[in-house]
């Protein structure tokens, strides 16, 4: 009987001991997520949960993936530089294991050069990247939508935003590629809501969380590589 009670004894600490090595390593394997941008990603006229960054931290913990709340830096009307300024100001600590960056829209509404955009878009990406702890694998760029199919574009050049949005998107994509980040067009799912008036917030401009969860679901793959990428 004290044969057998030791050999108990000895299993059970056994499990504790997995027990508490298996928390461990889910603590150890928290992982990290930085959102980068402007009102797409603080999600103006949607609640928190129906940002984007949350519905995709959402989608990636019903994978399994223990994944903390997103950290956003962004605001509403915010251009490259602007971004950057804000970045700046948070005094933002990495690395991290995913990092999004959605900007440019403004560059544009303000009639800004797409040469001056493509300049500063480079030096975000790349503070992007370092942020990701150097791995451009852990990065995942979103192109511009096209906001002249919304009602809050009434009366305006849609057809000129829509060209101006697209050679925005060729610089930023070609930038991205070059760096070897995944870049995301969520572009022609912006163009759906001039069909689709229920991907639009009740502002007339921004999208919904139902545009969102469009988004997400095309990012998917490419951010689940980018947070399990294990250098």
């Amino acid at each position: 009987m004290k044969h057998l009670g030791f050999f108990l004894l000895i299993i059970l600490v056994s499990w504790q001991h997995g027990c508490n090595s298996e928390t461990d390593q889910t603590d150890m394997q928290t992982m990290k997520y930085l959102a980068l941008g402007d009102s797409y990603t603080i999600g103006e006229r949607v609640s928190e949960q129906k940002r984007f960054p949350v519905q995709l931290v959402d989608t990636l913990r019903v994978y399994w993936l223990d994944v903390n709340d997103p950290e956003i830096i962004a605001t509403t009307g915010w251009t490259t530089d602007e971004l950057a300024a804000g970045i700046e100001e948070a005094n933002i600590t990495g690395p991290y294991d995913l990092v999004t960056l959605l900007i440019g829209v403004n560059n544009q509404y303000r009639g800004r050069s797409v040469e001056n955009f493509r300049e500063e878009y480079v030096e975000l990406l790349e503070q992007a990247i370092a942020f990701a702890g150097g791995h451009p694998e852990k990065v995942v760029v979103i192109s511009i939508p096209d906001w002249g199919v919304t009602p809050f574009a009434e009366g305006r050049d849609r057809e000129q935003i829509a060209q101006e949005i697209d050679a925005y998107n060729a610089a930023k994509m070609e930038e991205t590629m070059e760096k070897g980040v995944s870049f995301i067009n969520v572009t022609p799912i912006s163009r759906q809501a001039a069909e689709q008036p229920e991907l639009i917030a009740e502002d007339g401009l921004h999208p919904s969380g139902a545009m969102y969860k469009l988004w997400v679901d095309l990012m998917f793959n490419e951010a689940k590589a980018a947070i399990t990428f294990n250098p």
